[in-house]
C-alpha cells in the first residue's frame, strides 16, 4: 500500500487588532456560509506561508505579517481526497480593511462570536486558535457519521 494519496490544502487566519477584536468574515459561499476567518487555498508549489499572507489580502485588503501556524483541520472529501485547511493567527499587519466577493469582513469583540451565524462547527474550530492545548480539528468516521474531534 502507497503512502501518499491525494489532498487538497487550504488557510484560515485569525487576525486579532490592538483593541483585541477579530477579524471575521461573512462567507457567502453556498457550500459553507456564515461567519468565519478569512482564508483559501494554496495553489500548487505556492509556500504556505505566502498562500496565507496571499488569500488575507484578496478577501480583507490587509496585508498580515507573521503569520503563526497554530493548529489543523482536517476531513475525506466525498473524492476520497484529504482535505486540509492550515490554521494561522497574527496580530500584525497593515493596509485598509475592505471585504471582497468571498464575504463581508468586520471586527467583532471575542466573547460575541456565538452570537452570529457561524460557518458550520466554526465554533468548534475557533478553540483550535484560542487554546493552546488543542492543536488539530479532526472529523473521525463512524460509519455514515463524522464526528468533530479535537485533539
Amino acid at each position: 500500500m502507497g503512502r501518499s494519496e491525494a489532498a487538497i490544502f487550504t488557510n484560515m487566519c485569525m487576525i486579532e487588532n490592538e483593541k483585541g477584536q477579530i477579524l471575521v468574515q461573512d462567507r457567502q459561499n453556498p457550500n459553507w456560509p456564515g461567519i468565519t476567518f478569512p482564508g483559501g487555498h494554496i495553489e500548487k508549489r505556492e509556500s504556505f506561508h505566502d498562500a496565507v499572507v496571499r488569500e488575507v489580502k484578496e478577501e480583507t485588503g490587509l496585508h498580515i505579517k507573521n503569520p503563526v501556524l497554530c493548529g489543523t483541520k482536517q476531513f475525506q472529501t466525498d473524492q476520497d481526497e484529504r482535505y486540509v485547511v492550515l490554521f494561522y493567527k497574527t496580530a500584525s499587519f497593515s493596509g485598509e480593511l475592505t471585504s471582497s466577493d468571498e464575504g463581508k469582513v468586520f471586527w467583532i469583540e471575542k466573547d460575541e462570536l456565538p452570537d452570529y451565524t457561524l460557518a458550520n462547527d466554526f465554533l468548534e474550530m475557533y478553540r483550535v486558535f484560542v487554546d493552546e492545548k488543542i492543536s488539530e480539528f479532526y472529523y473521525e468516521q463512524n460509519g455514515e457519521e463524522a464526528n468533530v474531534v479535537l485533539l
